[in-house]
Parts: C-alpha cells; structure tokens; sequence
C-alpha cells in the first residue's frame, strides 16, 4: 500500500475508535448510563462468579492503543481479580490492523497479571456480533455455562438485540467505568506484539464494501448453526 494510503487508513481507524470511545464515554458518564451499567451488574449477581465473559476486540497500534481498547480489558481484569469470573475469551481478527485483537488482548491481559491458563482468543469475528456469537460458540465447546458480555456500555446496547434472540442465556455486565483506572501506571505491559500479526492481513475495508460491512454488523454474515 502507498505511504499516503497507509496514513489515510490509520487516520480513518483512530477517527472510529475516537468516535466510538467518545459515545461510550458520553453514554457512560451520563446518569441512564450509570444506571444502566449498575443495574445490570445488579442482575448479574446471582450467576457470579461466571464461568466466562467475553470481551469483543478492538484495533490495536504498534506505538499505542486507543482509550476504549485499554478500558475493555482492564474491565475484564478487574472482573478476574475480584472473581465475578473465572476465564475471560477476548474476541477479534485482524480487521483494521495486522493484529488479531482477540489474540493481543490476551497477550496485555496475561502481561497484566491474570493467569494465562484462564485467558482464551478467538479470532475469526470480524463485527461486534460475531464477537458474541463465535465467542458464544467457543465457550460451549471449553464447557462453560454461566456466560456474560464485558463491554462499554454503547457496544452492549448495540448488540443486546442480538443477544436476546440468538443467545439470550449470555447475560451483560457493561463496563463500570468509575471501578477502573484508565490512568494506570502499569500499562502498558511490554509485549511483543509481532506474535499477534495476521499472515496475510488484508484491511476489511479492502475487502468489503459498506453494505457488506453493514450487513456484517448486522449479523448477517453469521452462519448460524
């Protein structure tokens, strides 16, 4: 790819993930927000501790990650250390980056403390929904049962539709964001992101178009078993 192209492409990805973090910040920081994340921790606390949450990718960069990126898996982690869970699956292909992200997000995770041996990557969903679902589907296969969704806020009211007609036994616990340090001095853990690289990688908006990424986000492109 040109340098030019190259740079355009990276522009494009951080404008997303800053567009996206901004709306989970907004929607979280607001008081229905709040609310919402805390009444369906409350919810979820009679199937604590969770055999699993799953927790959907996002880009990774060589030099830095955005702020939504950090705050999914310090969430994860902070649901680990206070055992509302047992194993987390991180969830994400090599989508706008060269890195898988369900395998990077592992690789920070287990750098940051939690135990490898507890730490799962699927890598095969390239949207949000699918995300859900593989990592849904993975899960069944590893025997878990008691089953949640660990993300921002704005992602999990994106994909709760989906949840509630294709796996509604996965519950959501939407990040709290006041119960994690975004300003942690340990991260971030050094890591050789090389180990992460897709062979191969091709940027989806190369091998897609709009409407197929909207149908992807959709959830249309799932093969449903």
């Amino acid at each position: 790819m040109p340098k030019n192209g190259g740079v355009n492409m990276r522009l494009k990805n951080s404008i997303v993930e800053l567009i996206c973090f901004t709306l989970s910040l907004g929607l979280s920081s607001c008081f229905l927000a709040n609310t919402y994340s805390h009444n369906s921790f409350k919810r979820a606390q009679e199937f604590i501790p969770f055999d699993v949450v799953i927790v959907p990718g996002v880009p990774f960069g060589d030099s830095a990650t955005s702020s939504i990126f950090r705050a999914r898996i310090l969430w994860a982690k902070y649901l680990y250390d206070q055992k509302l869970t047992k194993n987390i699956i991180f969830s994400g292909a090599a989508v706008y980056s060269p890195y898988e992200e369900g395998k990077i997000m592992k690789m920070i995770a287990d750098s940051l403390g939690v135990a490898s041996e507890n730490t799962f990557s699927e890598t095969s969903a390239e949207h949000s929904t699918e995300n859900v679902y593989y990592s849904w589907k993975m899960a069944l296969q590893l025997g878990f049962k008691k089953i949640a969704l660990a993300t921002d806020p704005f992602q999990t009211l994106m994909v709760k539709g989906f949840i509630t007609k294709n796996c509604p036994e996965v519950k959501v616990i939407p990040i709290i964001f006041q119960r994690i340090d975004m300003k942690s001095k340990v991260w971030m853990p050094k890591i050789n992101p090389r180990l992460a690289i897709k062979s191969g990688y091709v940027n989806l908006t190369s091998r897609e178009s709009f409407w197929e990424r909207f149908k992807g986000t959709r959830g249309k492109k799932i093969k449903f078993d």
